[in-house]
Formats: C-alpha cells, sequence, structure tokens
C-alpha cells in the first residue's frame, strides 16, 4: 500500500492552518478559557434582530443557501450605494482571500505584503505556489510607501494591505489610502482587506470607487457585527473583478443560516452603533489594565488592543504563557519587533475583571 500522488507543492507545504484554535488549546490544558479575548471575537454578539432571524431560518436548513446570495447582495449594494455587480460575498475574508489568490497568483508568482501581516493571506499565496515578497513595518504600522516600491521591483500582481492593521491595530488615514490606491502600479491588485473598519474613526476609509479595477476591498460581518462564526465576508470592486469570484468560489458557501443573520444584521445599524461604544469603552480599559502594570498600549482602530510588553519575543511569551495558564486565551504577533507584544482583543466586564486580575500575578511570576 502507498500513500497518495501528492503534489510537489503539497508535499512542501506544512502541515497546519494558519492558527493554533482557542479550542485545541482548551483541550490541551484540559479546561475551558474563563477570558476568550485572543480571536478578535466581538464577544458582544449579534443583534438580537440577526439572533431572531438564524433562529428563524433554522427550520429552513434542509435547503440550500442561494448560490448567488442575491437578497444579501442586493442590501449590500444599497448600504454602499454601488451596484450589486460590484459585490461578492463569501464565507468569509477568509475565504474570499483564497479564492482572490487563486485567480491571481500562479506558481512563483511574487505577492508583496507586510512582513508579520495576516497570516491567513500567506497561507493561501503558499498554498498555490506563490512567492512572499514582504517589507518591514515602520513604527508598528504598515509602510504604503515601502509597499508599492517592492511591488514595483518585483512587478507583483498582487499586494495585500490591511486597515486597520492586525495585529497590531494601527491605521492610516483616507487620504494616505487613498495615495495607496492611485500609486498600484500597472495592472497590478491592490487587496485592501478593511475588516476592522466599523471601529475605525471617521476618516479612515477612502470614498468607494469600484470604477478602478485595481482595487478590491474586504468587510466582514465577523468583527463589529458578532458573527465570527457564521461566516460571511464581502467584498467590493469593480463589476468585471467582482464577477470573476464565479469562476472559482464555492457557490453553495455561506450557508441559508448566515445569509438571514448577516441581511438582519445589516439592518440593525442602531445595534451596531451600540457596539462600536461598548468596545471603544473596553478598549480602553484593556489600555488602562496595561498601563497599570508598566506596559505600553498601541492606539487601536480595532476591537484589540497590541500591549507593548516593554522587552523581548521571549518576555512577551512569558507573559502570554502564564495569561492563558490562569485561564486568560491572549494571541501575539509572530515577527520582531512586533512580538514584544501581547495581542488583547476586547471582552466583558468580566473579562476584563479577570485579565486585571491576573496579570499583575503573571508578570511577578516572568520576572
Amino acid at each position: 500500500m502507498t500513500a497518495p500522488r501528492y503534489t510537489k507543492l503539497v508535499q512542501g507545504l506544512s502541515g497546519t492552518v494558519p492558527f493554533v484554535g482557542p479550542e485545541t488549546q482548551e483541550r490541551a490544558l484540559g479546561a475551558p478559557f474563563k477570558a476568550r479575548i485572543g480571536a478578535n471575537e466581538n464577544v458582544f454578539g449579534p443583534s438580537p434582530a440577526a439572533i431572531e432571524a438564524m433562529q428563524d431560518a433554522v427550520t429552513q436548513s434542509w435547503m440550500y443557501g442561494d448560490p448567488e446570495n442575491y437578497r444579501l447582495k442586493l442590501a449590500l449594494a444599497e448600504y454602499h450605494d454601488v451596484a450589486p455587480e460590484n459585490i461578492v460575498v463569501g464565507e468569509g475574508v477568509d475565504s474570499l482571500l483564497g479564492y482572490l489568490v487563486r485567480m491571481i497568483v500562479d506558481e512563483d508568482t511574487p505577492v508583496v505584503t507586510s512582513l508579520g501581516a495576516y497570516p491567513t493571506f500567506n497561507y493561501h499565496v503558499e498554498g498555490f505556489g506563490g512567492v512572499l515578497c514582504t517589507v518591514p513595518y515602520s513604527n508598528d504600522a504598515e509602510d504604503p510607501e515601502s509597499l508599492l516600491d517592492l511591488a514595483r521591483r518585483k512587478n507583483s500582481p498582487l499586494i495585500y494591505f490591511v486597515n486597520p492593521d492586525n495585529p497590531m491595530g494601527t491605521w492610516h488615514d483616507a487620504t494616505t489610502i487613498q495615495q495607496l490606491i492611485d500609486d498600484v502600479p500597472g495592472d497590478s491588485l491592490l487587496c485592501l482587506d478593511e475588516a476592522y473598519i466599523e471601529f475605525a474613526p471617521p476618516g479612515t476609509a477612502p470614498l468607494l470607487d469600484v470604477s478602478n479595477p485595481n482595487v478590491i476591498r474586504f468587510r466582514t460581518f465577523s468583527k463589529a457585527y458578532g458573527m465570527a462564526g457564521a461566516r460571511v465576508g464581502y467584498g467590493i470592486a469593480e463589476a468585471g473583478l467582482a464577477q470573476s469570484f464565479n469562476k472559482v468560489r464555492n457557490h453553495f458557501g455561506v450557508n441559508r443560516i448566515a445569509q438571514a443573520g448577516a441581511l438582519a444584521a445589516l439592518a440593525d445599524q442602531d445595534y451596531l452603533i451600540d457596539v462600536q461604544s461598548r468596545v471603544a469603552r473596553a478598549r480602553q480599559r484593556v489600555a488602562d489594565i496595561a498601563r497599570h502594570n508598566g506596559f505600553d498600549a498601541l492606539p487601536s482602530a480595532t476591537n484589540f488592543v497590541a500591549v507593548d510588553c516593554g522587552r523581548d519575543r521571549a518576555y512577551a511569551s512569558s507573559v502570554l504563557q502564564g495569561l492563558i495558564s490562569n485561564g486568560v486565551f491572549v494571541r501575539m504577533p509572530y515577527v520582531a519587533p512586533q512580538d514584544r507584544c501581547i495581542r488583547v482583543s476586547v471582552g466583558t466586564g468580566v473579562h476584563l475583571d479577570l485579565l486585571e486580575s491576573v496579570l499583575p500575578r503573571v508578570i511577578a511570576g516572568t520576572g
């Protein structure tokens, strides 16, 4: 009996997904986390209207979801004042990133991104045989000019940029982002990941221009809308680009329950405003806890805070492991110098009470 004949590409890939899930860590610990504040999930949850819509849709789950996501696309188009042809819906931004890479990247295609940026994008690029070309962060923020310069030198067809950034929470203003869009070289495509845009201050996102075929902007229901487990993301792009996803996407990717929830969540903007307010207050409390314990908190336009532990990766990792061993799930950046930080998602009052109680003991134990 012999092993399957894997392609050379698959044989060379690491046997893992980008993140170790909190459930995996809980199984290793033998206990659930008391504060799940590491995956940038919105702990305040979906709109009550979205919950009701999803509950109602459960009885219809014997049917496939609409493969065209028709009603959701219409609602998103109206919300963003674009045509439905400018919207592509998928099972979370992670899947849409995979579809985009599949459309643009062949083996050995150079793809430009920031060193230490969202690793799921890298996962897809490597999975399709592309070559990652990276530039370092500048002052804990992605560097648009360096990314553009590298894209020109490498003749890269794809540039990935996150605003606001994950894992640092930093952000650029709309003028800077618009200049980035305007300066995309030739027939390159800028993938502008705006998963956290609803948490950012006014003036962060430039106006939408769906006539430009050199940019696609991704957004999600996972963060501000509190539906990470439902897996609904979408892209806004020039019609030809948006419709090209039909060539590669999973046509039944977004299930019927998730579609119903996203449609109701989008309609409940009052709840979104309330969540934004609660996230801002919780974000400030995380920063206050960090500073009270001698750490620095980076300014954040997201639902998490990068906490600078003030030393090196080894020390930050020891703080992280100490929190985890005390039931507080957090994560950290994986590339220097950002790996001097831990990344703490905002939580409820109970979650942050635990963080406030546990962190001094962890620090005392790490020396």
